[in-house]
């Protein structure tokens, strides 16, 4: 049975306040999670903190996709197309075959844009002589065969490409890497709202609320790094009140809707002013992403029903039938870029970096499918005595990655549609999820009747995966908040078993 998140976080915490770290990485994001990852295997001693989840803000509400970098071609940013590309090979290969799946995406020039065809030939050809001509190679398809990957409207259609992407879990890919990151030896510890930050050169100490208990304690590190996303600029002012902002926000918004048949592959429309795409996930279709200026004071970044509405609009000449009553969930994102004149769709998705004047290192933006680079350029801007010597990104896979013998495993014990969510989410670690029906009949049964998460799932994700909140499984660990199924009974429930009511706590 699950254990309740105070005997789950007592031994990290008295870690934090009894050990002096090397380094301590603030925001539990992909980034953060992966320098904290990073830092641990190079042999430094490692806290890990969040405010809030780990990957529980822009890390769970990004689009899903570990893309190769097409859109950045009209940048002239090759180099940082040919690295998303690497990296996106490493992360379905070798670091997280199990959450990084191939995903073919249909590029569709819409009718009405008949003058973008050219422009449709000619990036896709740039963008295979980028990634070497490998093969499968993006390229020019007849719509009628387009059609048979996509079910769009032919009429509305003008020419089609084809190019060879991925798709992951972003929550559960980052959960993975904090996870990674706690086997390497990291203390990491969630719902750990950072107060004060009292550094100097050599050492620090930073003033933390535990979000469980209330409790406050100082952590003493020789490094810190401000891997706060959205929020970077915010904690940076704790150290330096007269720090001017390093980045400016934008909003994603995405809409969640029941899959239609015949989806054999994803849909963008080819469109260099905005970021439209319908792709399969989880069962479900994912249509996102609108991409919108925000005052960096912005807390909330839930989806207005306007937007959501903008976003279906979009699509309604080339997918017939979509409806604001169809979508099930939708959710937001804030993009931390660069600043500039540029419009935020044109900005560039190079991370952003700086040193404070007492050494700590503030990092942001970027790309999910880089983070894994961009970890390595925060640890190579720690001070001195404790930047690792050698910095080379592992290529270890995360926990779930091993998948052999798993697929037995589960058939003797759930029917196939179970099996394959199992898999898709846990991978080699889905034998240990079933296994909680050895002591509990009752973990094999859906948490709610219209989804395929079980309640075992629940009971790893607070004995294994660092749960604090009912939230914390219902939106990240689970598929249940973005199926629409996280009612007040299921979180009732999920909360009841993970022992703790706390409130979300406020952003530092």
């Amino acid at each position: 049975m699950a254990s309740s998140a105070v005997e789950q976080r007592a031994p990290a915490f008295e870690r934090l306040e009894g050990e002096i770290a090397d380094l301590l990485v603030i925001g539990g994001g992909i980034v953060g999670s992966r320098v904290a990852y990073e830092g641990a295997r190079a042999g430094l001693k490692v806290v890990l903190i969040d405010r809030g989840d780990f990957g529980g803000a822009t890390s769970a509400a990004s689009s899903k996709l570990i893309h190769g970098g097409l859109r950045y071609l009209a940048t002239g940013d090759l180099a940082l197309v040919r690295e998303l590309q690497r990296e996106r090979a490493v992360l379905r290969s070798q670091v997280a075959p199990h959450l990084v799946r191939p995903l073919s995406l249909v590029l569709a020039v819409e009718r009405s844009h008949s003058r973008k065809v050219a422009k449709l030939a000619a990036a896709l050809a740039l963008y295979s002589a980028v990634s070497g001509f490998g093969r499968p190679r993006p390229r020019i398809i007849r719509c009628r065969h387009a059609a048979e990957l996509v079910p769009f409207d032919r009429s509305a259609i003008i020419a089609c490409g084809v190019v060879e992407e991925a798709s992951t879990h972003d929550a559960r890919l980052a959960l993975a890497t904090a996870r990674a990151a706690r086997h390497a030896g990291a203390v990491t510890l969630n719902y750990a709202r950072v107060v004060a930050i009292e550094r100097g050169r050599g050492l620090g100490a930073v003033r933390v609320v535990d979000g469980v208990s209330g409790e406050e304690l100082t952590a003493r590190s020789r490094a810190v790094v401000n891997a706060c996303g959205p929020w970077v600029d915010r904690l940076r002012m704790l150290e330096d009140r007269k720090a001017r902002p390093l980045t400016r926000l934008s909003k994603g918004v995405h809409a969640v809707l029941q899959l239609p048949d015949g989806w054999r592959a994803g849909l963008a429309l080819f469109d260099d002013s905005r970021s439209a795409f319908a792709v399969p996930w989880q069962g479900m279709l994912l249509l996102g992403a609108t991409d919108t200026p925000v005052e960096s004071d912005v807390l909330d970044a839930a989806p207005t029903p306007a937007e959501v509405e903008t976003l279906l609009g979009w699509f309604r000449d080339v997918l017939p039938g979509l409806q604001a009553n169809g979508v099930v969930s939708s959710f937001a994102g804030l993009r931390v870029l660069p600043p500039g004149r540029a419009g935020t769709a044109r900005a560039s998705r190079r991370h952003v970096i700086d040193v404070g004047p007492s050494g700590t290192v503030s990092i942001a933006g970027g790309k999910l499918t880089n983070h894994r680079a961009i970890a390595l350029d925060a640890l190579a801007n720690l001070p001195s005595e404790v930047r690792p010597r050698r910095l080379r990104p592992s290529v270890e896979p995360l926990p779930g990655a091993l998948q052999a013998g798993t697929d037995r495993a589960l058939e003797q014990r759930v029917d196939a549609r179970t099996a394959a969510h199992l898999l898709g989410l846990y991978g080699g670690e889905a034998a240990r999820v079933v296994a909680y029906a050895d002591s509990d009949p009752h973990a094999l049964e859906p948490i709610h009747s219209n989804g395929p998460d079980i309640w075992a799932q629940a009971h790893f994700a607070v004995d294994e995966e660092l749960a604090v909140r009912a939230e914390d499984i219902a939106a990240r660990r689970t598929t249940l908040g973005l199926r629409g199924l996280a009612s007040a009974e299921v979180l009732g429930e999920l909360g009841r078993l993970v022992g703790s009511g706390s409130p979300a706590l406020e952003p530092v």
